[in-house]
């Protein structure tokens, strides 16, 4: 007669393969690339486009209130030759002085703006790549949702973002677990016929007149996550 305790570990182990099996044929599993899907957008191409207009407008606006500042510390230094010159009466010297002092003022005032000016409209434009990527990914989040359901996946996983040690968690992922391209062709079905035409990045501040002590800088308008 067998052992039935054999028969018992035989029939366990057959219970748990086929319990295995069940689960693995059970689960399907899909990704998407969704930095890949974000980038290629077309509305993406399109904001890109807009942000970089209007930051080459806010850096024009920011290179005009460095020029301004520039010539008030000229004017400064201006009246700081006429408090030196020994050829000046003690009269003109003492008008030259309180010129000077009155300028000085005026151009940290102006530096003040300019500071303003460079860090108010940097956050401007940050919030607004901000607001449009969080809108973007829900929006594409949903389209890829619904394709992975339609395939009956029980899970959809975004590929693109790297590990703790930055390289991606996915070292090999079989194509035809991909649905990237099939989602990229369903966000972008709104495509204008004509892209819209690209407008040139902004082309690098001159570089700072050297001035006195209270001389300007030339800083620049950056938007962080906008694409080039």
């Amino acid at each position: 007669m067998k052992n039935p305790v054999r028969i018992l570990f035989a029939v366990a182990l057959l219970s748990s393969a086929g319990l295995v099996a069940q689960a693995q044929s059970a689960l399907k599993i899909v990704v998407v690339d969704m930095a890949k899907l974000y980038d290629t957008h077309f509305k993406t191409e399109e904001t890109n486009a807009k942000l970089r207009s209007d930051e080459q407008k806010a850096q024009e606006e920011l290179d005009k209130l460095n020029k301004e500042g520039n010539a008030l510390v000229e004017q400064y230094k201006e009246y700081l030759d006429q408090v030196n010159n020994p050829a000046s009466t003690a009269e003109a010297k003492q008008k030259a002085q309180e010129s000077a002092q009155a300028k000085y003022e005026e151009i940290n005032k102006k530096r003040q703006e300019v500071q303003s000016f460079q860090m108010n409209t940097t956050k401007f434009l940050q919030q607004r790549i901000n607001n449009f990527k969080t809108v973007m990914l829900e929006d594409i989040s949903k389209v890829a949702t619904e394709i992975a359901k339609k395939k009956g996946a029980s899970m959809l996983i975004d590929k693109s973002g790297p590990s703790l040690i930055g390289v991606s968690p996915f070292l090999y992922v079989d194509s035809s677990f991909d649905i990237t391209e099939e989602v990229q062709a369903e966000v972008n079905k709104g495509r204008p016929a004509v892209s819209p035409t690209a407008v040139p990045a902004p082309a690098a501040p001159a570089a700072a007149t050297p001035a006195a002590p209270a001389a300007f800088g030339e800083p620049a308008i950056t938007v962080p996550g906008a694409k080039k």
